[in-house]
Protein backbone atom coordinates (compact mmCIF):
# COMPACT_ATOMS: atom_id res chain seq x y z
CA UNK A 1 0.00 0.00 0.00
CA UNK A 2 1.45 3.21 -0.93
CA UNK A 3 1.63 6.62 0.95
CA UNK A 4 -1.29 8.37 -0.49
CA UNK A 5 -3.49 5.36 0.37
CA UNK A 6 -2.73 4.86 4.02
CA UNK A 7 -3.10 9.00 4.43
CA UNK A 8 -6.56 8.44 3.24
CA UNK A 9 -7.48 5.56 5.46
CA UNK A 10 -6.04 7.14 8.43
CA UNK A 11 -8.36 10.45 7.70
CA UNK A 12 -11.18 8.06 7.87
CA UNK A 13 -10.74 6.79 11.06
CA UNK A 14 -12.40 8.37 14.54
CA UNK A 15 -9.54 10.77 16.90
CA UNK A 16 -11.06 10.61 20.15
CA UNK A 17 -8.74 12.89 22.65
CA UNK A 18 -10.97 14.35 25.07
CA UNK A 19 -13.48 12.60 27.39
CA UNK A 20 -16.68 14.50 26.06
CA UNK A 21 -15.70 13.36 22.72
CA UNK A 22 -15.93 9.78 23.75
CA UNK A 23 -19.16 10.45 25.56
CA UNK A 24 -20.84 12.31 22.60
CA UNK A 25 -19.50 9.15 20.56
CA UNK A 26 -21.33 6.70 22.80
CA UNK A 27 -24.41 8.96 22.55
CA UNK A 28 -24.26 8.93 18.85
CA UNK A 29 -23.82 4.96 18.88
CA UNK A 30 -26.94 4.50 21.39
CA UNK A 31 -29.66 6.77 19.75
CA UNK A 32 -28.46 4.85 16.37
CA UNK A 33 -27.60 8.60 15.17
CA UNK A 34 -24.29 8.74 13.52
CA UNK A 35 -25.09 11.36 11.36
CA UNK A 36 -25.68 14.20 14.11
CA UNK A 37 -22.32 12.77 16.31
CA UNK A 38 -20.89 16.48 16.30
CA UNK A 39 -24.32 17.55 18.25
CA UNK A 40 -23.98 14.67 20.80
CA UNK A 41 -20.51 15.68 21.35
CA UNK A 42 -20.83 19.67 21.93
CA UNK A 43 -23.81 18.35 24.30
CA UNK A 44 -21.54 16.04 25.81
CA UNK A 45 -19.11 18.91 26.14
CA UNK A 46 -20.91 21.53 27.82
CA UNK A 47 -23.36 19.43 30.00
CA UNK A 48 -23.27 16.42 32.58
CA UNK A 49 -21.84 13.60 30.44
CA UNK A 50 -23.16 10.75 33.23
CA UNK A 51 -27.03 12.43 32.92
CA UNK A 52 -26.83 12.42 29.28
CA UNK A 53 -25.59 9.43 28.84
CA UNK A 54 -28.42 8.02 30.89
CA UNK A 55 -31.06 9.60 29.18
CA UNK A 56 -29.22 8.24 25.84
CA UNK A 57 -29.97 4.89 27.01
CA UNK A 58 -33.15 5.07 28.26
CA UNK A 59 -34.48 6.85 25.11
CA UNK A 60 -32.61 3.55 23.23
CA UNK A 61 -34.50 1.04 25.57
CA UNK A 62 -37.77 2.50 24.65
CA UNK A 63 -40.05 0.80 21.73
CA UNK A 64 -41.88 2.33 19.21
CA UNK A 65 -39.85 5.49 18.83
CA UNK A 66 -38.71 5.87 14.92
CA UNK A 67 -36.28 8.15 15.17
CA UNK A 68 -34.59 8.16 18.66
CA UNK A 69 -32.42 11.51 17.97
CA UNK A 70 -35.35 13.76 18.14
CA UNK A 71 -36.47 11.89 21.27
CA UNK A 72 -33.52 12.29 23.25
CA UNK A 73 -33.15 16.56 22.16
CA UNK A 74 -37.12 16.82 23.11
CA UNK A 75 -36.24 15.51 26.30
CA UNK A 76 -33.26 17.11 26.87
CA UNK A 77 -34.28 20.72 25.75
CA UNK A 78 -37.77 20.03 27.68
CA UNK A 79 -35.86 19.10 31.19
CA UNK A 80 -33.12 21.40 30.47
CA UNK A 81 -32.67 22.21 34.19
CA UNK A 82 -32.31 19.09 35.47
CA UNK A 83 -28.96 18.48 33.16
CA UNK A 84 -27.15 20.96 35.42
CA UNK A 85 -26.06 23.04 32.05
CA UNK A 86 -22.68 24.08 31.85
CA UNK A 87 -21.57 21.39 34.61
CA UNK A 88 -18.80 19.21 32.77
CA UNK A 89 -18.99 15.81 34.47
Amino acid sequence: MDYIEELKKRRKESHVYKDYQLVGLLIAEVLQDEEHKSLYIKLAKENNQDKLLKLAKDVAERENIENKGAYFMKLFHGDEDSYDKKQKG
